[in-house]
C-alpha cells in the first residue's frame, strides 16, 4: 500500500471514530436514525453537523445558518484544489479538511491520490460511524466519556504538523490559535475557526504585499550594453 493511501486510511478511521459520537449525539437532539444518516450522507461536513444538531433545539434557521456559516470555508478549499479535480461535482462532495490538507503534494498525481484517497475513506468511515452511534444511542451521548471528542482534532492536528517545519509557519499557526481562543467567548460557537483562518490568511499574505511593494519601489537594474554596442 502506497503510504499516501495507508495515511487517508488512518485518518479515515480516526475521524470516523468521532461519527460515533455524532449519530447518538443526532439522535439525542431528537433526530431519527435515518435523519442523522442523511445528514451525514448529504452534509458531510463534521463541524457544520455537529453545529446544526448543537443549536436545532434554538431553531432551524440558527442551526442551517451556522452550519452554513462553519461551511464556507470548504468552498475556499475547492478554490484551490478545483484545477486538480476531475469530476467536479463528485469532488466537491469530499472537500473537507482533512481531504484538502492532504492534497497538498509535490505533483499533481500525488495530490489527486491524496485527496480522493483521503475524501472516500473519511466519507465511508464517517458515515458508518454515524449509523452505528444512531443505533447505539445514549451509550455514546457524551463524547467525552470515551474521549471521542479528541479524535478529530487530533488527526487535524497530525496533517497540520508537517507543515509547519519554518519559522514563519510556526508564528503563523501560533497567531491563528491565539486568536481562535481569544474569539471563543466573544463569537458563537464554530465561529473560532472562521477567525483562525481569517488571521492565518492575512499573516500568509502580509509579507507578500511587502516584498511586492518593495521591488516596485526600488529602480530598475541597469543593463550592461555589449561590446559592440557603440558605446562611448
Amino acid at each position: 500500500m502506497r503510504p499516501i493511501v495507508r495515511d487517508a486510511v488512518g485518518i479515515g478511521a480516526a475521524t470516523g471514530a468521532y461519527g460515533l459520537s455524532f449519530g447518538a449525539l443526532a439522535v439525542g437532539a431528537g433526530l431519527t436514525v435515518p435523519q442523522a444518516c442523511a445528514l451525514s450522507l448529504l452534509m458531510f461536513t463534521g463541524a457544520s453537523q455537529f453545529a446544526f444538531i448543537g443549536l436545532l433545539a434554538g431553531g432551524a434557521a440558527a442551526a442551517v445558518a451556522t452550519a452554513l456559516l462553519l461551511g464556507a470555508r470548504n468552498a475556499l478549499y475547492g478554490l484551490r484544489l478545483a484545477p486538480l479535480l476531475r469530476p467536479r461535482a463528485l469532488a466537491a462532495h469530499l472537500v473537507i479538511d482533512e481531504s484538502a490538507a492532504m492534497a497538498v503534494r509535490d505533483t499533481p498525481e500525488d495530490a489527486r491520490l491524496g485527496f480522493w484517497s483521503t475524501g472516500v475513506a473519511v466519507f465511508v468511515c464517517w458515515n458508518l460511524a454515524t449509523l452505528l452511534g444512531a443505533l447505539g444511542g445514549a451509550a455514546l451521548s457524551d463524547p467525552r466519556a470515551l474521549g471521542l471528542d479528541a479524535a478529530a482534532p487530533a488527526a487535524f492536528l497530525a496533517l497540520l504538523a508537517p507543515q509547519l517545519r519554518g519559522r514563519e509557519p510556526r508564528a503563523i499557526a501560533a497567531l491563528a490559535a491565539a486568536a481562535a481562543l481569544v474569539s471563543v467567548p466573544l463569537v458563537p460557537a464554530g465561529t473560532p475557526v472562521l477567525v483562525a483562518a481569517a488571521v492565518a490568511t492575512a499573516a500568509a499574505l502580509a509579507p507578500r504585499r511587502e516584498a511586492a511593494a518593495g521591488a516596485a519601489a526600488s529602480p530598475p537594474a541597469a543593463v550592461p550594453l555589449p561590446a559592440d554596442a557603440g558605446g562611448a
